[in-house]
């Protein structure tokens, strides 16, 4: 259940009841494609920095270590030691980014591993299943995610699709949450608004789907190509046609920049891998924009990261120390930048909560924005 706390234009406070637990919105998920973020931070780790949602990725665990391994071992919750909320994509993305090797049909999609080459076919039934095999507080809808910049031609019957398979989703979770082997009875499913940058097909899809009441809704198919203007033209134009009293989430995004602007239009979840690999190439998050550590500038520099973060990096370690771990290749140089920008991320929407409870958002927002800028 979603309470919607409080409002500011049109950016949501809200607070998500979930059976793993609460989470407080805006809010950013970190991402843990194979049930580990990238940089060797554990759930301890996580749970340090404020972490409130992980998200697993539903592709890449049915092909390693399986799905119906992690069923055998209890679910994902116990897998990989984390007892909050975890989010599982359905696996279009990857479908997307696999456009060599895909084959989009009604029934599904036919595609071939990236691993091993070997053949695979995923459609909403089989994308619910492993979903519900990994046990996952909140599963995603198997969508079609076509390229943002598609023509209409291609958009309109694609779009079509996405709603019919919707519609299978929402079945056979209903069908699956009914079984007595089922890990996650109370598995709750997201939907997923797509028409590429055309926003009258949006508009319309967001209509249609938000009609299904389910438990959330997802704007996916941006950041893939599209320009941030064209992203921000779309959230304006078809989120005020997803229900305001469930959580939105908008998928694969983004900058902290990316964030505030998306905030302001009425986005309660966000999820992306930037600050992780860029972490895990020595560009570290700030107040003040982004630094590389690899500049020569930070060879002989004793402050922390960011003089105002509390993280455990920057409570322990100096840039000169984490650049000398860097250069040298050493894991923990690694490991100290990721675990800076999920914790920076964490803190940023701590923050945008903390400004839409005392009712001065946007105002946190410019200041926000100005310090990105003058960097």
């Amino acid at each position: 259940m979603y309470e919607l706390l409080k409002v500011e234009g049109r950016a949501k406070r809200g607070r998500f009841h979930t059976p793993h637990g609460t989470i407080e919105t805006p809010v950013f998920m970190n991402v843990a494609t194979v049930a580990a973020i990238k940089g060797a931070l554990s759930t301890e780790d996580l749970e340090n920095i404020g972490t409130q949602v992980v998200l697993a990725n539903t592709y890449h665990l049915h092909l390693r270590p399986g799905d119906e391994l992690i069923r055998e071992l209890g679910g994902l919750h116990r897998f990989m030691v984390w007892d909050k909320p975890i989010l599982t994509d359905s696996g279009g993305f990857q479908v997307f980014s696999l456009a060599a090797m895909r084959k989009i049909k009604e029934e599904g999609v036919h595609f071939s591993s990236h691993i091993d080459g070997r053949k695979i076919f995923m459609g909403p039934e089989e994308s619910m299943q492993i979903q519900s095999h990994i046990g996952s507080t909140i599963a995603m809808a198997f969508d079609e995610c076509p390229p943002a910049l598609s023509d209409r031609d291609y958009i309109i019957p694609s779009v079509e699709r996405t709603t019919r398979w919707l519609k299978r989703c929402m079945d056979e979770m209903n069908r699956l949450n009914t079984l007595e082997e089922t890990i996650n009875k109370k598995q709750m499913l997201f939907g997923i608004n797509q028409g590429g940058v055309l926003e009258d097909i949006r508009i319309e899809h967001a209509k249609i789907i938000s009609e299904f009441d389910l438990p959330g809704y997802a704007v996916g198919g941006l950041a893939v190509g599209e320009s941030h203007a064209d992203m921000y033209n779309v959230l304006e134009a078809v989120v005020p046609y997803l229900p305001q009293n469930k959580p939105t989430y908008l998928m694969g995004v983004g900058t902290p920049e990316n964030i505030l602007e998306a905030v302001s239009r009425g986005i309660d979840f966000f999820d992306c891998v930037l600050p992780a690999r860029n972490g895990r190439h020595g560009h570290v998050y700030t107040n003040e924009g982004k630094l590389n550590l690899f500049n020569k500038v930070h060879e002989k520099d004793s402050s922390p990261l960011a003089e105002d973060c509390n993280c455990p990096t920057c409570k322990q370690h100096s840039r000169a120390y984490i650049r000398h771990l860097l250069k040298a290749k050493e894991m923990l140089g690694m490991r100290l930048c990721v675990l800076h920008n999920l914790h920076y991320f964490n803190n940023l929407m701590l923050e945008i909560r903390n400004a839409l409870d005392q009712g001065n958002f946007e105002s946190y927002k410019k200041m926000r924005l100005e310090g990105y800028k003058n960097n």
